[in-house]
C-alpha cells in the first residue's frame, strides 16, 4: 500500500521525520511489550543497540592495523576490499535501508540518502577506511540521540507515572488486592504505612499524613482531615488510613497531568519548525551543490582529476548533513519541558517554553496566587461594656447559618458551636450579613452597609482598615468588629523579587476591595494594583498592557479569570490541587500553588531557548568553517566525520545539560 504523508493545518508534515523516527526508537525500548522488564533488559537492550557500532568498529581498527602497521600480504584485493564492506554492512545497511524507505515514501533528500551516497562514493574511489569510518560514527551518533531522547522522556515519565497498579480494597471487612484500574468509585481503599495511594477519593480515617511529591514536587508532608480529598500518587506516611474512591481511574488528576505533558511534546516551538522546514529546502541544496563540485571544474580547471573533485563533493555532503540540527533542537525543548516538570511547573508545549524566555509583563491575581486564599481572623475589638466570649459564641452560632468562606474563619477561630443558644427568626440579608433575635434581642452579623440599614450608629471609618470586616450588633448597640484577612504565601515577597531582578514588570488585578489590594502589593512590592475589578475590568487592563506591544503572562486560578488568560501570552495556572478545570485552560501550569515557580518557569525558557541558539551557532559555524575548506580540498573525510557527528554529538551533550541544571 503506497503511503501518504500526514500535514497539520499549517502544513508541517508529520510522519517520516528523523524526529518522529528517534522518538519512535526511544519508544520501542522503553515501552513494555508485555513481558517482565528489568534492570538488566534495558542494559541489555542499550547493549544490543552497540553491538553493530561494536563489530564494525573492531573490523575497522584491525583492518587499518593490517594496512597501516602490521602489513600482510595475504591482506589486498578482494579479501581487502571484502574485509571492509563485512565491517561497513552492521551499521550502512540499517542506514540504506531507511534511504530506501524513504524514497520509497516521497522523501528522497533525507540525511540517510546524503550518507549512503558518501559512504558508497568513497568505497568507489578506494577510500575504504573513509567509507566504513564515516558510516560507523553517524550510526554511534543516533545511537547518541535516541538514548538522549529516551532519557529526557524517562525523566518526565518517572515523575508523573507515580500510580501504583494494585490496590488494597476492603469489601466487608476483608481486604482484597486488585488492579487500580478496576477500582469502582464507592470502594474502600486501605492504605498502609510507606504505600502509594492509586486513585483519588475522599479520607475517612481522621487524619493521615502524606507526601505530595508526586504532584507538586515537594516532600514537605501535608495531613489531612476526615472528609478531605487525597489525589492519586500521594504517599501514607504514618498510620493504616481508609479512603473512599470519588473519581474514576482514567479521571484522577495524575492522569490528566500525565496526559498533558505527553501532548506537550506535539506543540512544536517555532525554532523547532523553523529547523524542520530549512532541513526540507537545504538538503536537496546541499546534493545539487555536491554534484557542481564534483561536475563544475571540469570545465575550467586544466588538470582535472576526477577522483579528486568527486572526493571533495564526498567530504562536502558527509559535512552538510543536518542531523545536529533536527535532533540536538528538538532535544533541547525536551530538556527543557523535563527539568520543568521535575521542579512541578508543566508546560503545554515547547513553544510555551520559547514565549515564557520573551515575557516582560507578569499580570497576578491575588486571592490563592500570592495570598493562601484561606481566610483567618486576625483580631477581634469589641466594646468593653460587651462580654467578649458571650458574643463570640452568639456570632459563631449565627455564622454557622450560612456557607460563606468567612463564616468558615469564624468557627474555626471561635471552635465548637454552643448547642445551647438557641436562635430565633433567623434571615439572611444578601449583600449585608445575617439577622436573628437571641433571648429576645437583635443579633445583627454582616458588614457595615448591614449596621446603616438598620441605623446602627459606630465610631469608626470602615474604610481606613486594610481587612475584610465584620460588624456585630447587639440589642440596637453596635459591639464591635472582627478583622479578617486572607495570609499572603511565604514565597510571595521573594518571587516579586527575582521577578524584577530578571527585568520584568509585576501588576496585579483583584476584585477584592482596592485598599486590601493596595496594601498587599505594598507589602510585596508590586509596582502597579487594581482593586475592585470585574472580569471585564481585569481583560481591559491585560489590553492596555497588550497594546503597548509587551508580552504578557497572567497568573491566576484558570477559571474565573478564563477571559484573562486567553487574551495574554501564556496563562499560568496555580493548579497544584486545584481544580481539573484549571489543568485544562492553562498553558502552564505550577503543580505545588507556589509563586515562586513564576520566575523559575521565566527562567527555564531563558535557558532552554539559549541553549537551542547555542547549538544552531554552533552546528552552522563549525559546518561553514568546514565545507569551505572541503569544497577548497583542505578538508579530508576525517574533519567531514567531526563536522558531522562531532558536532551532533556536542550538540547532544550540551542539550542534555538543561536536565542537570538547578534553578
Amino acid at each position: 500500500m503506497e503511503h501518504k504523508h500526514k500535514y497539520d493545518a499549517k502544513g508541517n508534515q508529520l510522519c517520516c521525520t528523523l524526529e518522529e523516527k528517534i522518538n519512535k526508537k526511544t519508544e520501542n525500548h522503553s515501552d513494555d511489550d508485555g513481558h517482565d522488564h528489568e534492570h538488566s533488559s534495558e542494559e541489555k537492550s542499550t547493549f544490543q543497540m552497540f553491538l553493530p557500532a561494536i563489530i564494525s568498529f573492531i573490523l575497522l581498527l584491525v583492518a587499518i592495523g593490517f594496512d597501516n602497521y602490521f602489513k600482510q600480504s595475504w591482506f589486498a584485493g578482494y579479501v581487502r576490499i571484502g574485509w571492509y564492506i563485512v565491517g561497513y554492512i552492521p551499521v550502512g545497511f540499517p542506514v540504506l535501508k531507511e534511504a530506501f524507505e524513504s524514497i520509497r515514501k516521497g522523501d528522497i533528500f533525507s540525511e540517510f540518502l546524503l550518507m549512503s551516497i558518501a559512504t558508497i562514493g568513497a568505497f568507489a574511489i578506494g577510500e575504504f577506511p573513509e567509507g566504513v569510518a564515516v558510516m560507523l560514527f553517524y550510526a554511534i551518533g543516533e545511537i547518541f540521540q535516541t538514548l538522549a531522547v529516551q532519557r529526557a522522556k524517562a525523566n518526565i515519565k518517572s515523575l508523573l507515572d507515580q500510580r501504583p497498579d494494585e490496590v488494597t480494597i476492603l469489601e466487608n471487612n476483608v481486604a482484597k488486592t486488585i488492579k487500580a484500574s478496576t477500582a469502582k468509585i464507592g470502594d474502600i481503599i486501605q492504605l498502609k504505612a510507606g504505600e502509594k495511594l492509586g486513585l483519588d477519593g475522599e479520607l475517612l480515617s481522621d487524619t493521615a499524613s502524606f507526601n505530595t511529591a508526586a504532584l507538586t514536587g515537594e516532600s514537605k508532608p501535608d495531613t489531612k482531615a476526615k472528609g478531605e480529598t487525597v489525589l492519586a500518587g500521594m504517599i501514607n506516611l504514618n498510620s493504616v488510613c481508609q479512603v473512599k474512591v470519588t473519581v474514576a481511574y482514567t479521571d484522577s488528576k495524575l492522569s490528566k497531568i500525565l496526559e498533558m505533558v505527553q501532548d506537550a511534546t506535539a506543540k512544536k516551538a517555532p525554532t523547532e519548525l523553523f529547523i524542520r522546514k530549512f532541513a526540507k529546502i537545504y538538503t536537496p541544496i546541499v546534493v545539487v551543490l555536491a554534484i557542481a563540485i564534483c561536475v563544475v571544474p571540469m570545465l575550467f580547471v586544466e588538470n582535472y582529476q576526477f577522483r579528486d573533485w568527486l572526493y571533495r563533493a564526498l567530504v562536502f555532503l558527509v559535512i552538510s548533513c543536518p542531523c545536529a540540527l533536527v535532533i540536538s533542537i528538538p532535544l533541547g525543548y525536551f530538556g527543557g519541558i523535563g527539568a520543568a516538570s521535575k521542579n512541578g511547573i508543566l508546560f503545554k508545549g515547547s513553544n510555551f517554553l520559547d514565549v515564557m524566555s520573551t515575557i516582560q509583563n507578569v499580570v497576578m491575581d491575588k486571592t490563592g496566587t500570592m495570598t493562601e486564599g484561606v481566610f483567618k481572623v486576625q483580631e477581634v475589638v469589641f466594646n468593653t461594656d460587651f462580654n467578649k466570649e458571650n458574643l463570640l459564641q452568639l456570632v459563631n452560632a449565627l455564622e454557622s447559618q450560612s456557607t460563606h468562606p468567612v463564616a468558615t474563619a469564624i468557627h474555626q477561630f471561635v471552635g465548637k458551636i454552643d448547642s445551647t443558644i438557641e436562635l430565633k427568626n433567623v434571615e439572611e440579608i444578601s449583600g449585608h450579613g445575617l439577622k436573628a433575635e437571641v433571648d429576645g434581642k437583635e443579633l445583627l452579623v454582616g458588614n457595615f452597609k448591614l449596621m446603616d440599614k438598620f441605623s446602627i450608629a459606630y465610631d469608626i471609618d470602615p474604610k481606613s482598615i486594610v481587612y475584610t470586616l465584620i460588624a456585630v450588633a447587639y440589642d440596637k448597640k453596635f459591639v464591635g468588629y472582627l478583622t479578617i484577612a486572607d495570609s499572603i504565601k511565604e514565597d510571595a515577597q521573594i518571587t516579586i523579587h527575582k521577578l524584577k531582578a530578571l527585568g520584568i514588570k509585576t501588576t496585579m488585578l483583584s476584585g477584592d476591595k482596592d485598599n486590601v489590594v493596595q496594601f498587599v502589593a505594598q507589602k510585596l512590592g508590586i509596582t502597579n494594583a487594581y482593586g475592585d475589578l470585574l472580569p471585564g475590568d481585569k481583560v481591559n487592563k491585560v489590553k492596555e498592557i497588550i497594546a503597548k506591544n509587551e508580552t504578557v503572562a497572567f497568573v491566576g486560578d484558570g477559571v474565573n479569570d478564563a477571559p484573562v488568560v486567553a487574551l495574554s501570552n501564556v496563562g499560568i495556572a496555580m493548579g497544584g490541587l486545584g481544580s481539573d478545570a484549571t489543568i485544562e485552560t492553562a498553558d502552564v501550569v505550577i503543580q505545588d500553588d507556589m509563586p515562586s515557580k513564576i520566575p523559575m518557569a521565566i527562567n527555564i525558557g531563558k535557558q532552554t531557548k539559549k541553549i537551542v541558539w547555542q547549538n544552531i551557532i554552533l552546528a552552522f559555524t563549525v559546518k561553514a568553517i568546514v565545507l569551505i575548506l572541503g569544497a577548497g580540498g583542505l578538508a579530508t573525510m576525517w574533519e567531514a566525520v567531526f563536522a558531522d557527528v562531532g558536532v551532533a554529538l556536542l550538540a547532544i551533550l550540551n542539550a542534555v545539560r538543561i536536565q542537570r541544571m538547578k534553578f
